[in-house]
């Protein structure tokens, strides 16, 4: 194994990333200072709920696609072949669900904060223990997907470590802090095109000097990377079409149906109706992004084959080689890497920019509002800023630690999936079932998290070798885990090599790491659940649907007016 090979950025290349940075605090900058605005928390927070639904649209897929993405899918499909494309095949219902059943509750009960519905059904304490969770996961998350990014450049390219974490960190603070929502999601329009941009630069240029995209596939028909639909039932395997095609349908639901920075999104739209339609233009721009991971990591197999960067000592993980082979392709035409640096930090800092305003949002909204009603708008926008701020701040304090992680920097990625599940089956609880109860949501919440935590904590244990390498994207991190909210359990997913079948909680650690007193209806806040029951047993007698608590009707209220349950005997069905 020789030493790992550096390639140098020209003149031009800075001046592209430094640009990048510059065009983005500029938009947080226009949005703070152009006619006087944030002057209010539903205009800091929530965009005053103007925003058209096409960049809407593009900051929910900006949000989707982080650094870690970018350099995942390349080489998960260089490593493994083609089989996660079929990730794909989840978009769809991941979308729909979402678009007509998520979006249509929390966008009629006119919330700011995703949590706010888990007290609305449930009660404060259920929306307080949702909100600290949350607040944990994105703090851990922040730090690592600011840095690991920053590191794999400098193990590349030489690209000064701390000086490209600290300009990322104190742009996306500040136009996050200044800006509020609306230059987040402006920003996220302005990054995707960036994303677009230096992803399809490498495809192109890499193609032709493959010679042609006919070449290309017929080296991955060769090499075995073009991969068929595997069928096969069995939960231990890595990537089959049950682990991606259904199990990435959960992943979806948590990313777009409750995770809070995109629920922000829909609430910042102009009408339910725009929101809706922003999950139908981002199914499309989803496909072309997946399929453009697919074909870079194809690009990638018919430049190195089975000879590889990683296994010549070039680069000491995968994703460091996502950046090597764009170093190499782009080594005689300068400022062309500096766009994919763009295209890389893009996904990062709206990836965080995003965590900014989330966390400022729940924070605000959950954890102080409360406590201080009578606190004026003014006042309560000033603080919103703050905590943006502050969080920024503790960003570039999680990039630190980190650093210093070593190998407990892949139980950092975990830790964000293993919250993601449990998350999400509290906010389907309260929806789909109306007899749960707040007692059963604080039950099933402490339950799910103690189960995901033991089971990847305990893949990750077991899976370790020995000692494992300087902190970086590893080889066998897939890509999913460097999106927002994966429903993962496990951080060390590379295939199962062994021959012999594990057993017992072998077994259980081996998963795929893609699966991971009733109340009465009259008792529920008017909107707060989703009538899935009584659609699909229409057919029952009134009396019947009655007993089994599916008669309620998803119904057009503004419940934000009052956050207290109506009294026993108030009749919610409309």
């Amino acid at each position: 194994m020789g030493e790992v090979v550096q390639m140098q950025f020209s003149t031009v290349d800075y001046v592209i990333f430094v640009l990048l940075l510059v065009a983005s605090a500029g938009i947080g900058l226009y949005y703070a200072f152009s006619g006087g605005r944030q002057r209010t928390t539903q205009e800091f927070l929530l965009a005053d709920r103007s925003m058209s639904c096409l960049p809407v649209s593009l900051s929910l897929l900006a949000t989707f696609q982080s650094a870690v993405a970018i350099l995942g899918a390349p080489s998960e499909v260089y490593t493994f072949g083609t089989q996660y494309w079929f990730l794909g095949c989840s978009y769809f219902l991941g979308l729909l669900i979402p678009a007509h059943v998520f979006i249509p509750v929390f966008y009629r009960l006119r919330l700011s904060s995703a949590y706010e519905y888990l007290e609305l059904r449930f009660n404060k304490t259920v929306r307080i223990c949702g909100t600290i969770t949350f607040i944990f996961q994105m703090v851990i998350y922040m730090g690592v997907v600011l840095y690991a990014p920053a590191l794999a450049l400098n193990a590349v390219t030489g690209f000064d470590l701390w000086g490209a974490v600290f300009a990322m960190g104190l742009v996306c603070t500040l136009y996050t802090a200044l800006g509020g929502l609306k230059a987040v999601i402006w920003t996220d329009v302005f990054q995707t095109v960036v994303m677009f941009a230096g992803q399809l630069a490498v495809i192109v240029v890499g193609t032709s000097q493959a010679g042609g995209i006919h070449e290309v596939w017929r080296k991955a028909i060769n090499g075995s990377r073009i991969a068929s639909l595997d069928l096969n039932p069995d939960p231990l395997e890595r990537h089959t079409f049950w682990t991606l095609g259904v199990g990435g349908v959960f992943l979806m639901l948590a990313l777009y149906g409750v995770n809070q920075a995109q629920v922000q999104r829909y609430l910042s739209s102009r009408t339910e109706r725009e929101a809706i339609m922003s999950c139908y233009v981002v199914f499309p721009c989803q496909q072309i992004v997946l399929c453009m991971g697919c074909l870079m990591g194809l690009v990638m197999y018919a430049r190195y084959e089975e000879d590889s960067p990683l296994d010549r000592g070039y680069v000491k993980t995968n994703d460091q080689m996502v950046l090597y082979f764009v170093m190499d392709v782009f080594k005689d035409l300068p400022g062309l890497p500096g766009l994919f640096v763009a295209c890389l930090f893009s996904g990062a800092l709206s990836t965080i920019s995003s965590a900014f305003n989330s966390l400022a949002t729940v924070t605000m909204e959950d954890l102080i509002k409360p406590h201080f009603p009578a606190m004026t708008d003014a006042k309560a926008t000033l603080l919103s800023k703050a905590l943006a701020l502050a969080y920024g701040l503790v960003c570039l304090a999680m990039a630190y630690v980190a650093s210093l992680m070593g190998s407990v920097l892949q139980a950092a990625f975990s830790i964000f999936g293993m919250v993601g599940g449990p998350l999400l089956g509290v906010f389907c609880l309260g929806m789909f079932f109306p007899w749960a109860n707040s007692t059963g949501a604080l039950v099933g919440l402490a339950s799910g998290l103690a189960m995901a935590f033991w089971i990847g904590i305990g893949s990750f244990i077991t899976r370790m070798p020995g000692p494992v390498p300087l902190p970086g994207v590893n080889a066998t991190l897939p890509p999913l885990l460097g999106n927002m909210t994966t429903v993962a359990v496990t951080t060390l997913v590379s295939a199962v090599t062994g021959k012999t079948r594990p057993s017992g909680v072998q077994a259980i650690y081996s998963l795929s790491y893609m699966w991971y007193r009733p109340m009465k209806e009259r008792d529920l806040t008017p909107g707060t659940v989703f009538p899935v029951l009584g659609t699909l047993l229409f057919f029952l007698p009134e009396r019947y649907k009655e007993k089994l608590c599916c008669i309620t009707p998803l119904a057009h209220h503004k419940a934000s007016t009052a956050l207290t349950p109506p009294c026993p005997t108030q009749e919610t069905a409309l």
